[in-house]
């Protein structure tokens, strides 16, 4: 049950007390009988509840740590390779799940979950206290995500296996909206929100910590996938921003994510749309029109007649990718018209019939990109104040707009079709450039002898040469997102953030 009152309950009560009140008249209260305090505003970052320990099924038992020879069958069992990626396990992991009270895009009062891994055992890497881990996911389509289901989530299962198998004690939240949150939609790639949420997810696990055996060192980290990488820098720029004691980040780690999202979305508009872009331009949108950013007065302004009715909050909900395009309510590819100019060569396959997103739509971004053009100088690339809506929320958005205070690696793929990997470049460029310790890693790239992530860099190219003699070209760009740069990025950031505890 959550511990806040809605709206609509907050009328329903009222409605019953003036009922029952006794000759109470309108504006006044009988005498002798006091107004009842208002009920507070839930706490940001309490508990609802406490943390619940979940159990996982292996081989017909259900258990509620994994020792790590237990840990490593179920991995294996469940993705063959995972070892060979993360290595090991060295600890027992236990899984639990917290809720906690954050808001959402328009600062409306929710809930949301988190999971949390903890390593135990009698190894080195797990005894005494450990470093604390924030984990950010990638984009689901499915509101039901959820990162405490390690059986069924292969993103969870990979962090708990490169990360607290092998000592971290791991926070990944689900972020409000999903994993059973009661918001209706998802705030995606809003950067205040997002980062606001991971801090009230941490802030109720640390506050779980004593019950459930996790012994914090002090030591903590934050990094994350795709969404998650953006969600990681957000959240490192709303920690600092908070500049007290509270948070104090050893190391961060973006991974493949759009930290460059004005850039991503001139690009996208400018005629080089990229994978998965008819569920990605509408997300951004809904969020923003949630935050009161007026990207649209009704969403026929922005799309096209057979989506516009039913495309708000379409995404995460129930359906699948294929479920979406079968049943009419998204596009597969064609995210403008067929006539629609200027295209790049190469994504001809994003312009076609029954398209997602109207020509004048596109024509008013692209004339104010060109009145107000972004990334003009590598030092300041978001001078560009422009006029359009939805330029005006990626602006906003765009994490070229602060200094990490604490060292931070950034990697990703430089064939990356989904999230174009000059996120990462022009990113660690500004990073740089105002002075801050950045470590830029093309995981699809040959390795140095001497290279500090030889062993990641080995593993991708192996990977993905496995993948091209099975499957061929083709398996390999559906793959290289999610299935081939993932992994590998998540093991070159262990070894990364060991390396800065080491120092």
């Amino acid at each position: 049950m959550r511990s806040f009152i809605t709206p609509a309950l907050s009328l329903g009560l009222g409605m019953l007390l003036a009922a029952c009140s006794g000759g109470t008249t309108s504006g006044g209260t009988a005498q002798g009988v006091a107004n009842p305090a208002p009920l507070p505003a839930p706490i940001r970052g309490s508990l609802v509840g406490q943390a619940a320990s979940v159990a996982v099924n292996v081989a017909g038992n259900s258990l509620s740590t994994l020792s790590p020879s237990v840990l490593a069958g179920f991995l294996e069992s469940a993705q063959t390779g995972t070892l060979a990626v993360a290595g090991q396990p060295q600890c027992a992991v236990s899984v639990y799940r917290v809720r906690y009270n954050t808001v959402g895009g328009a600062g409306e009062l929710t809930d949301a979950s988190a999971a949390i891994f903890v390593p135990s055992g009698s190894g080195n890497s797990c005894t005494n206290s450990r470093p604390v881990l924030l984990y950010a996911h990638g984009t689901s389509l499915q509101k039901s995500y959820d990162m405490a289901d390690i059986a069924n989530n292969t993103e969870a299962r990979l962090a708990a296996a490169v990360f607290a198998a092998q000592g971290f004690i791991v926070v990944a939240p689900n972020y409000a909206g999903y994993g059973g949150s009661s918001l209706g939609y998802h705030p995606y790639l809003d950067r205040v929100q997002e980062g606001a949420d991971m801090i009230d997810a941490l802030r109720a696990a640390r506050s779980s910590f004593t019950a459930i055996g996790a012994r914090d060192s002090g030591k903590l980290m934050v990094t994350g996938y795709s969404q998650g990488g953006f969600v990681a820098l957000a959240t490192q720029r709303a920690m600092q921003e908070l500049n007290n004691a509270e948070f104090t980040l050893t190391a961060a780690s973006g991974m493949s994510g759009p930290y460059a999202i004005a850039r991503f979305g001139d690009a996208l508009f400018g005629g080089a749309p990229r994978d998965g872009a008819t569920v990605i331009v509408p997300t951004i949108i809904n969020a923003a029109q949630h935050a009161s950013a007026a990207i649209y007065r009704v969403p026929a302004d922005v799309y096209e007649a057979p989506y516009a009715a039913t495309i708000t909050d379409l995404v995460p909900g129930t359906l699948g990718s294929s479920e979406l395009v079968s049943q009419g309510k998204l596009p597969a590819t064609s995210l403008f018209a067929a006539d629609s100019m200027p295209q790049t060569p190469g994504y001809t396959q994003y312009f076609g019939a029954g398209n997602l997103i109207r020509s004048d739509y596109r024509a008013a971004y692209l004339l104010d990109a060109a009145a107000h053009p972004c990334d003009q100088d590598a030092t300041a690339p978001l001078n560009c104040a422009p006029a359009h809506a939805l330029r005006q929320w990626l602006v906003r958005n765009d994490l070229r707009s602060y200094l990490p205070m604490a060292p931070t690696l950034l990697c990703g793929g430089h064939d990356d079709p989904t999230v174009p990997y000059f996120n990462t470049t022009a990113s660690a460029a500004y990073f740089r450039a105002r002075g801050a310790a950045i470590t830029e890693l093309d995981i699809d790239d040959t390795p140095s002898l001497n290279d500090p992530f030889r062993t990641a860099k080995a593993g991708f190219v192996a990977a993905r040469s496995l993948l091209r003699a099975a499957n061929g070209d083709a398996a390999v760009a559906s793959s290289y997102h999610a299935g081939l740069v993932a992994p590998f990025c998540m093991a070159a950031t262990r070894d990364y953030f060991q390396s800065v505890l080491a120092r």
